[in-house]
């Protein structure tokens, strides 16, 4: 004889939970998805979720990835400048306005790299009066001054920075050592520490520009008017590889980026008012974008995954310029800087390498 049985259907789901780790804060929700508030800027957080239905709650999920929110994630700092001078300014990239005061940087330092992740920026390299090896970091969200974050493998003056959401890059530039150099060296941005050796530039080249996507960092220009642009793969160690040529030789630009364009503005080229933009992850020559508002060369850049955003150069300048990175065209007035400088450095919470 076969015994039948009723078969039971579940209750319906009536809502959703997720907690964090670490803090234990919780959120619910009836659907997807569930915004947790009241979590600390610069904390990194995984999450658990679970269903409820009339029986009551179900078992923990698995942990998520970790997620770091931030205060406000598209805001650029420029930092340093002829003087030198150890000025940070801050600006909110999606809006226009005139920069605030942000802090001071470790030294009064010109021709100074940065890079930046989510939350932390460094500032590293240039010239105090003499080349110097100092990096100095920010948290991005927090206005403050700068700390120690360690030292480049050389004092370096007049290099270029790129970063991914983990690693930062710093190339080229005039060595203490060796004079003009093909060096790329590299930081962990999440840990304070010394750079290592990464690989080396195609040609030796220093007053040169960086961008990157999330994978791959870009080096332009140089000195002497240099039209070569090289790529690397920012997480793995290794030498560069030719990526194209600038739509002319050009020096002392400004690099920022999207996730997948990179632009290169103004220059020591008259000075240059033009921005040439490549598309990261396709090898070939840059083409025209459009115009700043002022040529300048020495200026320093930073960008959101839309914006871009060109501050001071020479002669010196407090202008700040902004483009829409998707769509060329000529920049846009943007506000000032609190002080007119050259040879400063801009990094931001939301850039292309994020």
């Amino acid at each position: 004889m076969i015994r039948l049985e009723t078969l039971t259907r579940q209750p319906a789901i009536t809502g959703y939970g997720a907690i964090s780790t670490p803090d234990g804060v919780t959120a619910t929700a009836a659907a997807s998805p569930i915004s947790v508030t009241g979590l600390t800027n610069g904390t990194a957080y995984t999450f658990a979720v679970w269903a409820i239905n009339s029986y009551g709650p179900s078992a923990f999920s698995a942990a998520s990835g970790s997620v770091t929110p931030a205060a406000n994630p598209n805001r650029g700092v420029f930092g340093g400048g002829a003087g030198p001078l150890n000025v940070m300014d801050y600006i909110t990239i999606t809006t226009t306005g005139n920069a605030t005061d942000f802090g001071d940087l470790t030294q009064t330092v010109s021709r100074v790299a940065a890079c930046s992740s989510s939350t932390r920026g460094v500032f590293g390299g240039g010239t105090t009066g003499s080349n110097t090896n100092v990096m100095a970091y920010i948290t991005i969200a927090t206005a403050s001054n700068a700390t120690d974050f360690g030292d480049l493998t050389s004092p370096t003056n007049i290099l270029a920075s790129c970063s991914s959401s983990t690693r930062g890059l710093f190339g080229g530039g005039i060595n203490d050592a060796v004079g003009v150099t093909n060096t790329i060296t590299y930081i962990t941005i999440a840990s304070t520490g010394n750079s290592t050796s990464f690989g080396a530039l195609t040609t030796s080249r220093y007053s040169l520009a960086a961008c990157s996507s999330p994978t791959r960092g870009v080096f332009a220009g140089g000195a002497g008017s240099s039209a070569v642009i090289d790529y690397v793969t920012i997480a793995s160690t290794g030498n560069a590889v030719s990526f194209g040529n600038l739509t002319f030789g050009n020096d002392s630009m400004a690099g920022c980026s999207s996730s997948t364009r990179g632009l290169f503005g103004g220059g020591g080229n008259a000075p240059s008012n033009t921005i040439q933009y490549i598309t990261i992850a396709s090898t070939g020559n840059a083409t025209d974008f459009g115009d700043l508002t002022v040529g300048r060369e020495q200026a320093g850049a930073c960008s959101s995954e839309t914006r871009g955003v060109f501050g001071g150069g020479t002669s010196p300048t407090n202008v700040i310029d902004y483009v829409t990175i998707a769509t060329t065209g000529n920049a846009t007035d943007f506000g000032d800087l609190t002080v007119a400088r050259s040879g400063l450095a801009g990094c931001s919470s939301s850039h292309g390498g994020l």
